[in-house]
């Protein structure tokens, strides 16, 4: 069972490992089909994008909100003690895959295995070669080279294609259902009846680790 509203949400604790260039953080990615939302609550930092429109570097500081769109490509960077709780669009369809890595090589035979962590080392490889792919990219965005983003957008969509209908069933059976059952709620409203809200119930959760994209992640899971 997913959050009210299908979402997913986690706990993050970005990554305070330095990089190539200095900075301290994540890998960057793209969602193909999820927005997702940033809140911070503690430490301070910046979000690094990539769009059709520009590149910019948004500050993260405590009680910040920030969400971006499926197609942005985004870097988190750790200045310090950057802790965040990550809302996502769509529950299970960033686990099953959404995310793609801004990997200088979109070859599948490459791409597969280094986007695939096992351990603290794994996940450093996977962030420093993302990085690497992400300032290539930015630079070619910068110098004005109009086909850089085209590029990459088609050999993600072409890595993750085969994918599409696992995500389908995802969003049918998550985020689809619960705008339905609001419907079905409203209709009930409608009609005067409230036996639905005998139902009502509370539910509490603890979370578990794992090594995420940007960072230590404190996933939750709901069961029904």
């Amino acid at each position: 069972m997913t959050f009210p509203g299908g979402v997913g949400v986690s706990g993050l604790r970005v990554y305070d490992w330095p990089t190539a260039d200095g900075l301290c953080g994540g890998s960057p990615h793209v969602h193909l089909a999820c927005a997702e939302a940033y809140v911070v609550v503690g430490g301070t930092g910046r979000v690094q994008t990539l769009t059709r429109q520009a590149y910019e570097e948004t500050p993260l500081s405590q009680g910040a909100v920030v969400w971006f769109t499926p197609g942005t490509i985004h870097r988190l960077v750790n200045d310090g003690d950057l802790r965040i709780v990550v809302i996502m669009q769509n529950s299970g369809l960033p686990e099953a895959g959404d995310a793609v890595f801004t990997f200088p090589v979109m070859d599948p035979a490459v791409y597969h295995p280094a986007a695939t962590v096992t351990d603290e080392p794994s996940a450093r490889r996977r962030r420093d070669l993302a990085v690497e792919g992400f300032r290539t990219l930015r630079q070619r965005v910068r110098d004005g080279d109009g086909a850089a983003l085209d590029d990459f957008y088609r050999a993600a969509v072409r890595l993750k294609r085969d994918l599409v209908d696992e995500w389908e069933r995802r969003w049918r059976s998550g985020a689809l259902t619960s705008a339905v059952r609001t419907g079905d709620h409203l209709a009930h409203l409608r009609a005067g009846d409230w036996n639905y809200l005998t139902g009502a119930s509370v539910r509490r959760v603890s979370p578990g680790q794992a090594l995420g994209m940007c960072g230590h992640l404190e996933t939750y899971e709901l069961s029904p």
